[in-house]
C-alpha cells in the first residue's frame, strides 16, 4: 500500500465528518466522531459515535463490515486520533491492531491528555501507517466544543440574544415584545437541543419567564441554568417547574429539589470564574448565554465567549435596553424568515 495521500482520502474524510455530525445531541461530553472503512476504492462499511458510553465510531464501522477478511487490506478513516485508553470502552487503536487494518487515515489529533498522541504511536509501533491532517481544519471546527473545553477547563461558549430593528433587547413595557418569529424560535430550539446547557440572568428570569427548553423542536433539553443571589425568581416561573435539571447560582443555604439544584458561591469573587470551573467539574461541554442585557455584558467585558448569535427583527421598539455589541466582525449572515442571523467568532 503506497505512503500518500490520495484526492479520494479527503473524500472519504468527508463522509467521516458528516457521519460524525449524526452524534451532536448523544455524543457529549464525548467528541463527534465518524469512521469510514475502504477496500479497493470502495466503503464497506461505516459508523460514527451515536451516544456517550456507548462504542466509539471506530468499533461500529469495524462491527458493520459483513466480511472481516477484508480489513487486513482496508484503510480506515476517522475524523479523531483513535483512542489509546481505556474509558467506558476498550481502546479503538487496540481493535484496529486486532483486526489487522493496514493503514489509518486521521483528520486531527485528540487533545484531550489521555489519548493525544498515544493511539497514534500505539498504531505505528504496531506496524499500521498512520497519516494525520486530512480535512484537519474541518475536523477541529466540528469539535470546538470538546477541544475548548479540554484546553481551557471550561464550556465552549455561545452568547445569543434577539434585538429589535433599532437596537433594543426589551422595552420597558411589563409584558416582554416578542422580537422575533416562529422560524427563528424553532431555530433556537435546534440549538439548544445541540448544546450541553444554557444560561439566563436573574432579571431576564424573572420579567421573561423563560422555559429554555426545545419544545419547539425534537431534542433534548439543555441543562438550565440562572444567577439568583437573594432567591428572588419566584418558585412558580418555568425554571422551577422540575421538567429539567437546573441549576441555581446563589449565596444563600437552599435545600435541593427533584431536578432543582442550588449552588451557593462567593457574590464578591469572581462569578464568572466560578461559574465555569463549576460547569468544567459538572462535563458540560457547552453553554449558550441567553440574557438579559447584565449577563450579556459581563461575559463580554471578561472576553468569556466563542461565539455570538445576534438576531436581528423588523419590529422597531424606540426605546429600551440596549443591545450588547460585540468588537468583531460578523463571520457569515443568514436570514430566518424575515429575521437576519449575525454570527460572530472570537
Amino acid at each position: 500500500m503506497q505512503n500518500t495521500i490520495t484526492s479520494d482520502d479527503q473524500a472519504y474524510m468527508q463522509r467521516c465528518l458528516d457521519l460524525a455530525r449524526l452524534g451532536i445531541q448523544g455524543a457529549a461530553p464525548n467528541p463527534m466522531v465518524g469512521s469510514v472503512i475502504v477496500h479497493n476504492n470502495k466503503i464497506i462499511g461505516e459508523g460514527y459515535h451515536e451516544k456517550c458510553g456507548e462504542a466509539h465510531a471506530e468499533i461500529n464501522a469495524i462491527n458493520s463490515v459483513k466480511d472481516k477478511s477484508l480489513l487486513k487490506e482496508s484503510t480506515l478513516y476517522v475524523n479523531l486520533e483513535p483512542c489509546a485508553h481505556y474509558g467506558k470502552t476498550p481502546p479503538c487503536s487496540l481493535a484496529i491492531i486486532q483486526n489487522k487494518i493496514p493503514r489509518v487515515v486521521i483528520g486531527c489529533i485528540d487533545s484531550f491528555a489521555k489519548v493525544s498522541g498515544k493511539g497514534i504511536a500505539m498504531m505505528r509501533e504496531a506496524g499500521v501507517e498512520v497519516k494525520v491532517g486530512i480535512l484537519e481544519q474541518e475536523s477541529r471546527e466540528l469539535n470546538k466544543r470538546f477541544f475548548t473545553f479540554h484546553q481551557e477547563k471550561r464550556p465552549y461558549i455561545i452568547l445569543k440574544w434577539a434585538e429589535s430593528a433599532d437596537g433594543f433587547i426589551d422595552s420597558y413595557q411589563e409584558t416582554p415584545a416578542w422580537l422575533t418569529n416562529e422560524e427563528s424560535r424553532a431555530f433556537v430550539h435546534k440549538m439548544r437541543a445541540e448544546e450541553a446547557a444554557i444560561m439566563v440572568g436573574t432579571v431576564a428570569a424573572q420579567k421573561d419567564n423563560p422555559s429554555l427548553t426545545t419544545r419547539s423542536w425534537q431534542g433534548k433539553d439543555p441543562v438550565r441554568i440562572t444567577l439568583d443571589r437573594t432567591l428572588r425568581i419566584p418558585l412558580s416561573h418555568h425554571l422551577f417547574d422540575g421538567k429539567t435539571r437546573t441549576l441555581v447560582f446563589t449565596q444563600k443555604e437552599t435545600e435541593n429539589k427533584a431536578n432543582l439544584e442550588y449552588i451557593k458561591m462567593d457574590f464578591k469573587g469572581d462569578v464568572l470564574t466560578q461559574i465555569m470551573n463549576h460547569l468544567y467539574r459538572e462535563n458540560l461541554t457547552s453553554l449558550i448565554v441567553e440574557g438579559g442585557e447584565i449577563l450579556l455584558n459581563t461575559f463580554i467585558k471578561a472576553g468569556l465567549w466563542d461565539e455570538a448569535w445576534q438576531f436581528i427583527g423588523s419590529l422597531e421598539l424606540k426605546t429600551g435596553t440596549n443591545a450588547p455589541k460585540i468588537s468583531a466582525t460578523p463571520k457569515s449572515l443568514m436570514n430566518v424568515g424575515e429575521v437576519k442571523l449575525l454570527k460572530y467568532k472570537k
